[in-house]
C-alpha cells in the first residue's frame, strides 16, 4: 500500500524535476536576458519575497506589499462566490419551473468572457479594491451556480420519496439528502471558479489605479525593464494556484470521497 501510494507521487516530483533541469540548461545554453534560468529566478524571489525574519513567517515587506493584498482580493472574491453559487444553485436546481425560466439566463451570464466585464465594474465601482472583489465575483459566481444547480436536479428521485416517507422537514432534506447528492458537481465549479479567481485577481490588478498586488508588480516591472522580477511573479502566480488547487482538492476528497474526486479528475 506504501508503494502504491508513494510510487505516483515520486513521478509527479520527478517530472518536475526533469522539466525544470531541461529549462536550467536550456536557459544556460542560450544565455538570454529574456529567459533567465529557474535557480536564479528562485533566488530574485527568495530575495524579493521569502528572505525577512522568522517571527514574520520569512516575508519581506515586499511580499506584505504583494502577496497578501492579492491573496486577500482572491480569497474574498472566492468564497463570497462559493457562498452565492451554491445557495443559489441549490435553490435553482431544486425547482424544474425555476430552472427552466433561469437557465437561458445562466447560459448566456457564464458564457461572458469575464474580463469583459472588468470596464463594467469600473465605472460602477471606480478604481480600487471595491471594483476587483465584485469583477472576481460576478465572473467566478456562474461556475459555482450552474453545477450546485445541476447537482440539485441529479439529487435520485427514489431518496426524495423516502425522505418524504419519513417526513423529514426541509432543513433536514436538505442537509441529509440534497447537499451530499450535489457536493461532487459543486466542488466542479468551485475548483473552475478557483481558477477564474486568480485569473481575473491578476487582471483587475493590471488596471490603472491599483498600486499593490502581484499584478501591479508585474506591471511596474516590465516598465521598469526587470525581467527577473516578471518571471519570478509568473512563477509565484503558479505555485499559488497549485497550492490552493491542492488544498481544495484535499477538502473535496475529505468531504466526498477520494474515489468520486480522482473520477472527476479524470
Amino acid at each position: 500500500m506504501v508503494r502504491r501510494t508513494a510510487l505516483p507521487l515520486v513521478l509527479r516530483w520527478a517530472v518536475l524535476l526533469v522539466a525544470v533541469a531541461c529549462w536550467e540548461v536550456a536557459a544556460r545554453a542560450r544565455d538570454s536576458v529574456y529567459f533567465p534560468p529557474p535557480l536564479r529566478i528562485a533566488r530574485h524571489a527568495h530575495a524579493l519575497w521569502f528572505s525577512g525574519n522568522a517571527g514574520h513567517l520569512f516575508l519581506t515587506p515586499a511580499a506584505v506589499d504583494t502577496i497578501l493584498p492579492s491573496l486577500g482580493r482572491m480569497v474574498s472574491g472566492f468564497v463570497l462566490a462559493a457562498v452565492a453559487g451554491i445557495v443559489l444553485g441549490i435553490a435553482v436546481g431544486r425547482s424544474p419551473r425555476v430552472y427552466a425560466l433561469c437557465n437561458p439566463v445562466l447560459q448566456f451570464a457564464r458564457a461572458v468572457p469575464p474580463p469583459a466585464l472588468v470596464p463594467v465594474f469600473v465605472v460602477v465601482f471606480d478604481f480600487g479594491t471595491p471594483m476587483q472583489v465584485a469583477s472576481i465575483v460576478f465572473s467566478a459566481v456562474w461556475p459555482v451556480l450552474v453545477n450546485s444547480a445541476e447537482g440539485a436536479r441529479a439529487t435520485d428521485p427514489l431518496r426524495l420519496q423516502v425522505v418524504a416517507v419519513l417526513r423529514l422537514t426541509a432543513p433536514e432534506r436538505l442537509w441529509f439528502l440534497i447537499l451530499p447528492s450535489a457536493l461532487p458537481r459543486i466542488f466542479a465549479g468551485l475548483r473552475l471558479s478557483l481558477s477564474l479567481c486568480l485569473i481575473l485577481m491578476v487582471f483587475s490588478e493590471l488596471l490603472p489605479g491599483s498600486d499593490n498586488g502581484i499584478g501591479f508588480t508585474l506591471t511596474d516591472a516590465q516598465t521598469r525593464s526587470d525581467l527577473l522580477t516578471v518571471w519570478a511573479a509568473l512563477v509565484l502566480l503558479g505555485a499559488l494556484g497549485h497550492l490552493l488547487n491542492t488544498g481544495l482538492l484535499a477538502i473535496e476528497k475529505r468531504l466526498v470521497g477520494p474515489t468520486a474526486s480522482a473520477g472527476r479528475t479524470a
